[in-house]
């Protein structure tokens, strides 16, 4: 018998005392003030009185039976050598699927470092939110000049190949930048390999049968596990693909491709497609439309937010655009419903991008631990009501080929 346990009946079953935390017997009655009247005793409450103290002890009764179902559940477990806080750990543990066909185990969420170390942090705040990142189970991290101690087999790096210096053979897609943008982005950040090398975008200055030979020779040299491609088109990656089973070379496994409530045709139709056909998985950015969703920019452009930095106009000018407004007014009606759900918008938003059939990891992009944990804890599910509730909402739900035929 289990320390602490208590008492087993004959036959392995526990007593109606030991299962509900009661006794049998009934307590003594008090001369006065019984809460039950005697029989044939007219009750002296008004009718609202009644109404309010049978409500009142509804809400009672509700609240014992939780108790009651908690308790025969904990001393089942206890049974078992288990604690319910355990079990309670391991269902809120991260999750990690597939990268699309491949073997490669991915984190459902990856941390994006081109706008986490891109921004204006410290070193030691980029190593601290690594840090914080793996100790909750992120194993994918996207392009890192520093990463948090531990195995480097339980990490997933990647790394991106195409933008390198300023001559024409220190970008594209060829195979001299390639091999050598591959070696240099290795040395930067002092590793042997990396787990998959992209393609970041097409180059139609390099043919693809080049394209394709070069990713193969790198991962037969041992300097990346896979590749994959980034902002190619279904087309384009379709290509590599049937050039890779023509000549017996190494097809992509991924996509990156930008993914939110307001870009979704690519990753809802087109991917899902490629995905069934030949594999190709989808590892996706910007759940947030960079911050667009979390409402920091409902009144306007904040001094200190993306948008007012150097470099990103685009994005002052998206803000402040009709479309813009537009899509302002839809996230405070998501943000009501986020308040209704008990979440944040944020963790709404990265729970609905995680729903998506054939997206392997969703890449988050944060400056602060705080953003990281809140971006962590997002939604265990997705329900099909509130999936429901968001596509009408937004309006913009893709149709697939085979609804349009329908």
């Amino acid at each position: 018998m289990l320390k602490g346990a208590p008492h087993i009946r004959k036959g392995g079953k526990y007593s109606v005392e030991d299962l509900y935390g009661i006794s049998k017997k009934p307590k003594a009655s008090t001369s006065s003030g019984s809460i039950v009247a005697k029989s044939g005793a007219r009750s002296s409450k008004s009718p609202d009185q009644r109404t309010e103290s049978e409500a009142l002890a509804s809400q009672i009764l509700e609240a014992a039976h939780r108790l009651v179902e908690r308790r025969r559940l904990e001393l089942y477990l206890r049974e078992c050598g288990l604690s319910l806080a355990e079990c309670e750990a391991e269902r809120s543990a991260m999750p990690y699927r597939n990268l699309g066909k491949s073997g490669l185990r991915v984190s459902c969420l990856g941390l994006g470092t081109w706008v986490t170390f891109g921004s204006q942090i410290s070193d030691e705040m980029a190593e601290n939110l690594m840090a914080i990142a793996y100790e909750n189970g992120v194993n994918l991290f996207d392009t890192a000049e520093v990463y948090a101690s531990g195995r480097r087999s339980s990490f997933v790096i990647t790394t991106k190949i195409y933008w390198g210096g300023q001559a024409e053979t220190e970008r594209g897609l060829s195979r001299k930048h390639i091999i050598e943008g591959l070696r240099g982005s290795l040395s930067r950040l002092q590793l042997d390999y990396v787990d998959i090398v992209f393609a970041n975008r097409n180059d139609v200055n390099s043919p693809m049968e080049e394209i394709v030979r070069a990713m193969t020779f790198v991962i037969n040299q041992g300097m990346a596990m896979y590749w994959g491609t980034s902002r190619w088109s279904a087309m384009e990656i379709m290509e590599a693909y049937s050039v890779a089973r023509q000549f017996n070379l190494i097809p992509p496994v991924c996509e990156q491709a930008e993914y939110h409530y307001f870009q979704r045709d690519k990753v809802e139709v087109q991917l899902p497609e490629l995905y069934h056909k030949i594999g190709v998985g989808a590892m996706t950015w910007s759940p947030l439309a960079c911050g667009l969703i979390t409402g920091k920019y409902s009144d306007g452009v904040p001094e200190c937010s993306r948008a007012a930095m150097k470099g990103y106009q685009w994005l002052k000018e998206r803000v402040n655009s009709e479309e813009g407004r537009r899509q302002l007014a839809k996230i405070k009606e998501l943000h009501l419903l986020a308040d209704r759900l008990g979440c944040t918008a944020a963790q709404l938003a990265i729970a609905w991008c995680l729903r998506s059939e054939g997206v392997s990891s969703v890449l988050l992009g944060v400056s602060t631990s705080d953003q990281l944990l809140e971006n962590l804890g997002i939604l265990s599910q997705m329900t099909p009501q509130t999936i429901t509730e968001i596509d009408a909402l937004l309006g913009n739900k893709p149709h697939s080929k085979k609804e349009l035929r329908a």
